[in-house]
This record gives C-alpha cells, sequence and structure tokens, in this order.
C-alpha cells in the first residue's frame, strides 16, 4: 500500500506542474505584467513610470523565465515563474496585488466554507442514496414514476431560484434564518442552516437520478438474482448486495466534489455572505486581484488530485477485485 501511494504521488507532482506551467502562461503571458498593472492602476491613461513602480512593488519586473543578469542557480530563482508559482509547491502563496498575506486568508476562510461544504456534501449524499434506493425499491410504481418527475423538475431549475427563493421565504416572510451573514461558534448555526438545506434539495433532481440509474444497472446482474433465490428480501438485496457493489462509482462521483468541501461554493457563499474561500475567490476576480486567484486556482488542483489519490485507494477497500498496480 505504501509503495503504491507512493507511485501515484510521483505521479501527480508532473500533473500538478502541468497546471501550474498553464496557469503562468495563461496569466502572464497571454496576460502580461503591464497589462496587469495597468487594470490594477485603474487609469485611462497610466504613464509608464507608473507601470514600472507598480511591477517593482508587486515583484513583476523580474524576468519571466530565466534571468541572464545573474549567475548559476539565481538565473531561475530571481525570475517572475519560480517567486509566483514553483513557491506555491511549498504553500507559499506569498501577498496579494492588494498587500494582503494570502496564505493567512486561506487558514481563515476555509473553516466557513467547511461549515458549508461538509455537512452539504454528507446529508446530500445520504439523501440521493436514500431517494435512490427508494424509487428502485418501488421500481415499476407511482412512488418510482413521480419520483423520476420530481428529480428532472428539481433538476431543471437553476440554483439560484432555491437561494433567492429560500430566502424570500425563510428569511425575510417567515423570519425562521438570518437572510444572510456569518457568526462565530454557535451562533453560526444559524446561518448555516439555510445554505445547508438549499444545497441538498438543489442537487436532490441530479443526485437522485444518477444514483438510481447505477442501482437499476446493478439489480439486473447475476448476483442480485442468486440473492433473491437463496431467499433474501428485497430490501435486504438492495441494502446488503446492490448498495455494497455501487460503492466504486459512488466514490467516482464524491471525489468530484472533494475540492469543494476545501474551495467552498463561490455562488452560495456570495449570495449569502459568508466569508469562505469561495467568495474570497469572487471578490479577488471583481478586483483583479491575479495573485489570488492564481493560488486558488493551483490550491484547486493540489485538492482535486488528492481527491484521486483517496478514490484509488478506496477503491481497494470496497472491491477486492481491484489490485494496487
Amino acid at each position: 500500500m505504501i509503495q503504491y501511494i507512493f507511485r501515484r504521488l510521483m505521479y501527480t507532482f508532473p500533473l500538478l506542474l502541468g497546471v501550474n506551467i498553464l496557469t503562468f502562461f495563461l496569466f502572464f503571458v497571454v496576460n502580461t505584467p503591464d497589462d496587469m498593472a495597468r487594470m490594477q492602476l485603474g487609469q485611462k491613461h497610466v504613464t509608464e513610470q507608473a507601470v514600472s513602480k507598480w511591477k517593482v512593488e508587486h515583484g513583476y519586473d523580474l524576468p519571466l523565465f530565466l534571468n541572464t543578469e545573474r549567475g548559476s542557480f539565481n538565473k531561475i530563482t530571481e525570475t517572475v515563474f519560480y517567486q509566483k508559482s514553483i513557491k506555491l509547491f511549498a504553500f507559499q502563496f506569498g501577498v496579494s496585488d492588494s498587500g494582503r498575506d494570502i496564505g493567512a486568508d486561506i487558514k481563515q476562510r476555509m473553516w466557513p466554507s467547511l461549515a458549508i461544504a461538509l455537512p452539504s456534501l454528507l446529508l446530500g449524499l445520504l439523501v440521493n442514496i436514500f431517494a435512490a434506493l427508494m424509487m428502485v425499491l418501488f421500481r415499476h410504481s407511482y412512488l418510482e414514476f413521480w419520483g423520476v418527475v420530481a428529480c428532472v423538475v428539481i433538476m431543471s431549475i437553476s440554483a439560484l431560484f432555491y437561494i433567492i427563493g429560500g430566502q424570500f421565504l425563510f428569511s425575510k416572510l417567515l423570519k425562521l434564518v438570518p437572510i444572510s451573514g456569518f457568526g462565530s461558534g454557535i451562533d453560526a448555526l444559524k446561518f448555516l442552516i439555510l445554505p445547508i438545506v438549499i444545497s441538498v434539495v438543489s442537487g436532490l433532481g441530479s443526485g437522485g437520478r444518477w444514483y438510481r440509474a447505477l442501482f437499476i444497472e446493478e439489480v439486473e446482474k447475476d448476483y442480485v438474482i442468486t440473492a433473491r433465490a437463496k431467499g433474501l428480501s428485497e430490501t435486504q438485496t438492495l441494502f446488503r448486495h446492490v448498495l455494497g457493489n455501487a460503492m466504486i462509482p459512488i466514490l467516482t462521483g464524491v471525489v468530484v466534489v472533494l475540492p469543494l468541501l476545501f474551495m467552498g461554493s463561490l455562488i452560495m457563499e456570495s449570495f449569502f455572505s459568508i466569508p469562505g474561500l469561495g467568495s474570497y475567490t469572487i471578490d479577488a476576480i471583481n478586483r483583479q486581484d491575479f495573485a489570488i486567484v492564481r493560488s486558488m486556482v493551483f490550491l484547486g488542483s493540489v485538492l482535486y488530485v488528492i481527491g484521486l489519490l483517496l478514490t484509488d485507494i478506496c477503491y481497494t477497500l470496497v472491491d477486492p477485485r481491484v489490485k494496487l498496480l
């Protein structure tokens, strides 16, 4: 197992390096530091002196890839690519274009994002799987028919409708929860209830249909027919055999949303004014703070690769047929 994990980690480094180079190319070659300076200064007629001063203050005055004016290893280290991209591998995010410590901001804002994303993921997974199992258990009945219709209706409505409708109904009319904001400690619960419920409800349509398709495919296989022939009830067959054998595609679906546990939801946090990493990224895009955007893109890539590694390890635990190659 240790050798397998080590090999997979060795595979991830070239992948992250490629993502890093591509991100650097988009931010510094397509959009040059001069363009970034003019956008940050926000003036129609910016002097070259002002552009040069801004580049020096933010460390963008160095050569992009190779500093021919320096000797030995400094040719590489004293470049924009090393200072702004390579240091990300050591999680040295540096300072934003507005002068804030990006690493400190990430440590502070990750907790509100986790407070929303983790319950939303777990509750959504349980609700989706339970709804799908009920539709499969009562397949060819009115319950399955109307369950599929409800899923189609739910997934056909934009998530913005659930957010705005939930705020209007539960916050403005019924006044059960605050319409937006965030608190510390136990006070944070009243701000988290509505976003979590909306996340679970808005994801029920697509999640329920997808898991239903997985389970229906499983119930047609030979081992399910054998289990029924041995006298197991339909409920025992579904929960004991079908659910266990469908864990691999379930884990594959979960890994897609793993980065959201840390990165946060861009739309949800923005509408509910929650100081998480999602709203942090949106604010950086609006301010054109490219240092923060680069850091968040790299962080998302790292989390996604870690999620893939964890998924492969879980495959070996839930399915003995999977070998550690």
